[in-house]
C-alpha cells in the first residue's frame, strides 16, 4: 500500500502531533535535553495558541503515560461540573437540553492543570521553559491555518453582536488564511503562571503555576467571567454556574488504564468517564468474526467491525460515565452475547446490551436533514488535538487536548481564552450514567491509546474525532494487526465511522445505519456494504481520521508516524 510519508525510525526521540508547530517545539525540548513528559507539556501548550478553535487552556485533557519499568497510568485531565450544577437548576433556565456553546455547559478547565501535573511528577523542565514556545508563539504571531480563518469568519457575525470580547480578539480584522495573528493577552496569562515558579525549585513552582490557575488570578477572573449572561446555543442569554470555588476545589489526577489483551499487544484505554473502554469492546467483539490476515479492508471485514463498533458505543451511550462499573463489559461471556447479534445484514437499531440489568437509553430523535445550530457543539471530522512523545529512556506519552475551542464561549477578556463546553455531554433525564449532577465528570469523547506489544514495545496512538475517535484509531489497529501494515500505511489507510450512535454533541441525535466511508474503499466494496443495508456517505477519497503515532522498542529503535489529511499534522524524529 502506498504512504504519504516514509514510515519514520530512530533512536533519539520524536514527537507526532496535530500541527507541525506543536511537533517541532516538543522536538526541540528534546534536543536540548528535556524528556518527554517536558516535550509533550511544551507542545500541548502551543497547540492552544495554533489550533485554538480545536483546543485551549478553557479545555480539558486526558493522557495515558508510560514511565519505563512501570504499567500505563492515566492522567485525568478532566474537570467536573460545578457545585451548582443540577436538573433543577438547568431546567429553571428553561432549556431541553444543555446549550453546546456559551457559559452554562462550562466546566472545571482541567487541560492546564494537568499538563502542569505532568511536568512536575515526570518532567525535568520548569514552567518558565516550556511556556516559552507558546508565549513566543502567542506574543509575536504565528501563521493562521485556513480552517481557523473560516471558523473565525464563520462566527465573526455572531461575535461582533453577542461576544464582543472574541470579536476584539478574533475578527478585529478577521484573519485571513495564513495572515500572522497574535493573542498576547494569552502570552501574559502564561508568563504569569511562569512567573509564580519564580525563585522556587522545579517542583514547588509547577505548583505555584497550579495554584496561581485554580486559586489564584486565572480562578478570580474565570468567577467574575461567569456571572454575565451570553448568548449561547438555546437561543437565549445565560449567566455561567462555575465559580472560583469550584477550581479550587478540583486537581488532576492519576488513575490506573482499563486495559485488553489483542493480538499481541495489551491496548491501554481511560475509564468509564471517557468513552475509550468502548475501543477495547468493539476489538473484542469483533476479533473472532475477523480473519487472521487480510490483503485489504473488503465488505466483509468492514461490516463485522462496523456492526462489532455500533454494539460497542450503544453500551457506551447506555452505561458509560463517572463512576460507572463497567467490570462486565469484556466478559467473554457477555462479548458472546454481543457478538451474536451481528449478521449479514446492518442493524437499524441503538442494542445496548444488559450490562447491568435492563439497560436504559436517553431519549433521542432520529437525525434529520436540518441544519445544526450556528457554533452548536464541536467541530467536525477532525476537532480536537493530539500528541504522541517517545524519548530515547522510553517514557512514552499519548494524550488528546480538546475542549474551549474559540467558538464554544465567549474569550475571558483579562485571559485571551474562552472556556470549554464539556457538560453537553451529560443529560437533564435523572437516572442516567451521564445524568448532570454536582462535582462529575462528563462522559468525554477525548480518548489517548497506549499499546504495550508482547516484546516490549510501547506505542502512544491517537486523532481528534468526537465520537468518531476511537471509530478512527479501530481502523488503524485493524490496518497494523490485521492488514499487516507499517504505522504510516495504516494511518493512510480508507477510514470509516458510523453515525449510528447517540451524537454527544448538540444536536444530541442519530442516524440509523449511518456509515461514513472513504472512498478509496473501492466502488465494489461500498456497494456490497449499501447492499447489506448500511446507510453509506461517501466523504471523498482523503478525509476521515487525524491519527498520529510514535513507538519505543525493546532495543531502542524509535518510530513515528503522522496523518498527511488536512496538511498540517506532522512527526518529527531522530
Amino acid at each position: 500500500m502506498m504512504r504519504t510519508r516514509p514510515p519514520l525510525q530512530g533512536s533519539f526521540g520524536a514527537v507526532a502531533s496535530t500541527h507541525w508547530l506543536a511537533s517541532s517545539s516538543g522536538m526541540a525540548v528534546l534536543e536540548r535535553g528535556g524528556n518527554a513528559a517536558d516535550a509533550a507539556v511544551a507542545a500541548g501548550f502551543v497547540l492552544h495558541v495554533v489550533e485554538p478553535h480545536l483546543n485551549g487552556p478553557g479545555g480539558d485533557l486526558p493522557a495515558i503515560v508510560r514511565v519505563p519499568g512501570r504499567e500505563p497510568v492515566v492522567l485525568a485531565g478532566q474537570g467536573p461540573t460545578p457545585a451548582a450544577a443540577t436538573i433543577e437548576r438547568m431546567r429553571a433556565e428553561g432549556i431541553a437540553h444543555i446549550p453546546g456553546t456559551g457559559l452554562l455547559a462550562a466546566v472545571v478547565p482541567g487541560a492546564v492543570p494537568a499538563w502542569l501535573t505532568l511536568l512536575r511528577d515526570h518532567g525535568t523542565w520548569a514552567p518558565a521553559d516550556v511556556l516559552a514556545f507558546a508565549i513566543e508563539l502567542a506574543e509575536r504571531g504565528h501563521r493562521v491555518l485556513p480552517r481557523v480563518a473560516r471558523t473565525i469568519a464563520g462566527r465573526a457575525e455572531f461575535f461582533r453582536e453577542h461576544w464582543p470580547a472574541s470579536a476584539a480578539l478574533w475578527t478585529d480584522p478577521a484573519p485571513e488564511a495564513w495572515a500572522l495573528v497574535r493573542n498576547p493577552v494569552l502570552a501574559g496569562t502564561y508568563r504569569r503562571l511562569a512567573d509564580a515558579g519564580a525563585g522556587k525549585g522545579r517542583e514547588a513552582a509547577c505548583d505555584a503555576a497550579i495554584a496561581a490557575w485554580s486559586e489564584g488570578f486565572v480562578a478570580e477572573a474565570i468567577d467574575r467571567h461567569s456571572r454575565a449572561p451570553a448568548m449561547d446555543s438555546s437561543g437565549a442569554a445565560h449567566a455561567g454556574l462555575l465559580t472560583g470555588d469550584d477550581l479550587a476545589g478540583w486537581r488532576p489526577g492519576w488513575e490506573p488504564t482499563m486495559s485488553m489483551p489483542w493480538r499481541g499487544t495489551t491496548v491501554h484505554k481511560a475509564g468509564a468517564w471517557s468513552q475509550g473502554t468502548a475501543l477495547l469492546a468493539a476489538l473484542a467483539i469483533a476479533d473472532p468474526l475477523l480473519p487472521e490476515r487480510a490483503d485489504a479492508f473488503d465488505a466483509d471485514l468492514v461490516h463485522v467491525a462496523v456492526e462489532a463498533t455500533k454494539l460497542a458505543l450503544a453500551d457506551r451511550d447506555a452505561w458509560f460515565g463517572d463512576g460507572a462499573d463497567l467490570g462486565r463489559l469484556l466478559d467473554p461471556a457477555y462479548l458472546a452475547e454481543r457478538r451474536a447479534l451481528i449478521g449479514d445484514a446492518a442493524s437499524l437499531e441503538l442494542r445496548p446490551g444488559a450490562l447491568r440489568g435492563e439497560p436504559r437509553l436517553p431519549h433521542v430523535e432520529a437525525a434529520t436533514a436540518a441544519p445544526k445550530p450556528a457554533g452548536a457543539g464541536e467541530p467536525t471530522r477532525g476537532d480536537t488535538c493530539h500528541i504522541d512523545v517517545v524519548d530515547r529512556d522510553g517514557m512514552v506519552i499519548s494524550a488528546t487536548p480538546s475542549g474551549g475551542w474559540l467558538q464554544s464561549s465567549p474569550t475571558i477578556a483579562d485571559l485571551g481564552f474562552c472556556l470549554g463546553t464539556r457538560a453537553q455531554m451529560l443529560w437533564l433525564e435523572p437516572g442516567l450514567p451521564t445524568s448532570l449532577a454536582p462535582r462529575i465528570r462528563p462522559r468525554t469523547t477525548l480518548s489517548p491509546t497506549m499499546l504495550v506489544d508482547d516484546d516490549g514495545t510501547v506505542a502512544a496512538l491517537g486523532t481528534p474525532g468526537g465520537d468518531q475517535q476511537d471509530q478512527w484509531q479501530l481502523t488503524m489497529l485493524l490496518g497494523m494487526r490485521v492488514l499487516g501494515l507499517d504505522p504510516q500505511a495504516a494511518i493512510d489507510a480508507p477510514s470509516w465511522h458510523v453515525t449510528h450512535l447517540v451524537s454527544s454533541f448538540e444536536p444530541r441525535v442519530w442516524e440509523p445505519g449511518g456509515l461514513h466511508v472513504e472512498s478509496r474503499l473501492g466502488a465494489d466494496t461500498i456497494a456490497e456494504l449499501e447492499r447489506r443495508g448500511h446507510a453509506v456517505t461517501d466523504a471523498g477519497p482523503w478525509s476521515l481520521g487525524r491519527l498520529s503515532f510514535a513507538s519505543h522498542g525493546p532495543d531502542g529503535t524509535i518510530r513515528a508516524a503522522s496523518n498527511a489529511r488536512d496538511e498540517q499534522g506532522y512527526a518529527a524524529l531522530r
